[in-house]
């Protein structure tokens, strides 16, 4: 028990820092994998092949988006058991996410491997970059169940309050990728298929690192025979709650894929200026990836533990949090992206760099909404409202699409300003959303502590 974490109680602000931080750089490690994929592969291979790397984000995002969310809503009723001491039932719902995992791994991996030269077809991929953009993506698609087993085992261990240990697991994983990176493509020529295996081999060496952890470190998921029965009540908890989060980073995506090929047919120059934007654009963001996965886990607990003060308290504090991160990383990218730009840019591709610029400015003047999005969704599905959250990236999927349609018109300024529509229209749905589904809550469980006490 000493490796668990307990959110229910103590200050909302020291425990999300405390938990949030080694979340925090967790999510800069797993984004130095694809930093150095990207990196290595703008610098020594050029703009083409950077650009190939790039053109297949969106779709990457959609398919490994659906596994992260689906792992991260499998961990939710563990968290919600963990908040509420039943070890019991937080070894079947264990027990279910394992099972779950296999049998959507295989299916997912089955199915994009074989359809990835339609999907890059229908995103409008240049002819000039196919090849490549094929081989990249469609060699991370087979590594799909290295992203199953290390985004299950990370989030099983948030669940119990253990930030730590996949931190660790990414920065040895993230020595090796790089590493790898640099062999494969320089030393074996193995061009960018060399960087999407390097990314793999990384992505299953941190997976077994947590899966190893959660076997030998807690005592409470130590299975019985029991425990090892399949229970279908479980597995349709479990559904419930994974399927919503995974589909809603496919939604979301949805409205990123359609952005991406309108992008697509603007030309290979505007797909590598956008690549080198998202790239920052995602390494800045991370710090709002921590607060929602923080966030979801804080949520978790304290509504297993029926701490409802609690809620409204945790979201105050990291809401400010986020406050204080985004008008920071608004100043470091209006004033330094030229220079950080160059880190994927080779000397060719330098006059792109108004391009990048245009760009992340844009964006980072919106990162609160960001901010808010992340916070406020993550925290309605911590307390078991998925389904709800989910409609979230229906307002992002619109707004997106919409922003999409008009690039045809005002072409790359329209492209720009695509995320921070989508941000605004979420946020405009999730801030009402969170106080209804709190309020449901509440009284959900005061109707049934009434029908406890009357029996």
């Amino acid at each position: 028990m000493s490796a668990t974490k307990d959110l229910t109680k103590g200050k909302p602000v020291s425990l999300i820092l405390g938990f949030g931080v080694p979340l925090l750089f967790g999510f800069l490690f797993q984004q130095f994998y694809n930093v150095a994929d990207t990196a290595i592969v703008g610098r020594f291979l050029g703009g083409d092949a950077l650009a190939s790397v790039g053109s297949t984000g969106s779709v990457n995002f959609l398919v490994i988006g659906f596994v992260m969310g689906i792992c991260n809503g499998f961990s939710i009723p563990v968290a919600q058991m963990f908040g509420a001491k039943d070890y019991r039932q937080l070894r079947k719902y264990v027990m279910g996410a394992i099972w779950l995992c296999i049998i959507f791994g295989v299916i997912i991996t089955v199915g994009t491997v074989i359809f990835c030269p339609d999907i890059l077809r229908l995103i409008s991929t240049p002819d000039d970059i196919f090849e490549r953009a094929n081989t990249y993506i469609r060699t991370i698609f087979a590594g799909i169940p290295a992203y199953f087993l290390y985004n299950m085992s990370a989030a099983v261990l948030r669940s119990l309050g253990d930030s730590k240990t996949p931190v660790t697991w990414l920065i040895i994983a993230s020595v090796i990728n790089i590493i790898l990176d640099v062999v494969f493509i320089l030393n074996f020529g193995m061009d960018v298929f060399g960087a999407a295996l390097a990314t793999v081999i990384a992505q299953f060496i941190s997976g077994f690192g947590c899966l190893h952890k959660a076997m030998t470190a807690f005592p409470i998921l130590k299975m019985s025979k029991d425990d090892r029965i399949l229970s279908s009540k479980h597995i349709g908890m479990l559904c419930a709650m994974g399927l919503p989060m995974g589909l809603q980073y496919s939604i979301t995506a949805i409205g990123s894929v359609m952005l991406q090929s309108a992008v697509n047919r603007l030309g290979t120059m505007y797909v590598t200026a956008v690549t080198a934007s998202n790239k920052l654009s995602m390494f800045m963001c991370c710090p709002f990836d921590a607060m929602g996965s923080t966030m979801a886990t804080y949520a978790g607990q304290n509504a297993g533990a029926k701490e409802w003060d609690r809620l409204n308290k945790g979201v105050g504090s990291c809401v400010l949090l986020g406050a204080a991160y985004s008008a920071a990383a608004f100043l470091i990218l209006f004033s330094g992206s030229n220079i950080l730009a160059r880190i994927f840019l080779d000397d060719k591709s330098l006059y792109l760099l108004p391009l990048v610029k245009q760009f992340l400015t844009i964006q980072a003047a919106f990162y609160f909404p960001l901010a808010l999005v992340n916070i406020v969704r993550f925290t309605i599905q911590g307390m078991g409202f998925s389904p709800i959250a989910t409609l979230a990236g229906v307002f992002e999927m619109v707004a997106r699409a919409v922003v999409a349609g008009l690039v045809s018109v005002y072409g790359f300024d329209a492209a720009c300003f695509a995320s921070p529509a989508a941000w605004i229209l979420a946020d405009v749905f999730l801030i009402p959303a969170y106080f209804i589904c709190r309020a449901r809550l509440i009284k959900k469980h005061g109707k049934r502590e009434l029908q406890e006490a009357d029996a």
